[in-house]
């Protein structure tokens, strides 16, 4: 659990039109697919509602057809505090400069609940709930799931699953497009919300017709 970034590169409410395809374009230019290890390390715990956004995101992640990316930290496998010194060495320990997408939810203003934030740069776990951790990744992703500021053990312990979970739907299918329309190098209008979803009605790739679908 972070706290939100004070400067960011994107950011999208869950609920805005177009969120999914507009997040996707700005991870398409943003994380450099298909160029070196791409690792996403999804860090939160299934024990807690508002710290479940990366777990949740890792599943989907996992359950997506052909995703071609390690995914590490899942529902059944957290990536949270108490393990992620070991895992982060193990990680290094395998590939050689790796580009890490680090996912994790975070407190912040009552205005932000609901948005999802891009931070150039590591995600600095644990600040919220004042543990001292590693810092994780290249690219933060951060998902503002309650309001920052006092009590935040009760307040993540409180936050609604339902949001965390759509949150975490849009993620995956943000970074599903990315990866497809990478993959595939789609030249369109980027701009035009209306045109967006068009265009993606057009593509035939099955997997990511089932990401829309997630």
């Amino acid at each position: 659990m972070s706290l939100a970034p004070k400067v960011s590169i994107a950011q999208f409410h869950y609920t805005d039109l177009g969120a999914a395809w507009r997040l996707s374009t700005v991870l398409m230019e943003t994380i450099p697919f298909g160029v070196g290890p791409l690792l996403f390390c999804c860090i939160g715990t299934d024990r807690s509602t508002g710290d479940a956004l990366g777990p949740l995101t890792g599943s989907l992640l996992e359950a997506l057809p052909s995703f071609p990316y390690e995914v590490i930290g899942t529902l059944d496998k957290p990536l949270h505090a108490l393990n992620l010194r070991e895992r982060l060495d193990d990680l290094y320990g395998r590939y050689e400069e790796p580009y890490i997408v680090a996912i994790d939810a975070c407190l912040g203003h009552v205005d932000n609940i609901g948005k999802i934030i891009l931070q150039d740069g590591p995600l600095l776990p644990g600040k919220a709930v004042k543990k001292e951790l590693p810092p994780v990744g290249d690219l933060a992703i951060k998902g503002v799931v309650n309001v920052a500021g006092f009590m935040e053990f009760s307040v993540l312990q409180n936050t609604r699953l339902h949001l965390t979970y759509e949150m975490s739907r849009l993620l995956v299918r943000a970074i599903s497009l990315a990866w497809h329309r990478h993959h595939i190098k789609i030249v369109e209008n980027r701009h035009d919300d209306c045109n967006d979803y068009d265009t993606r009605d057009q593509i035939s790739d099955p997997d990511l017709r089932e990401a829309n679908h997630i």
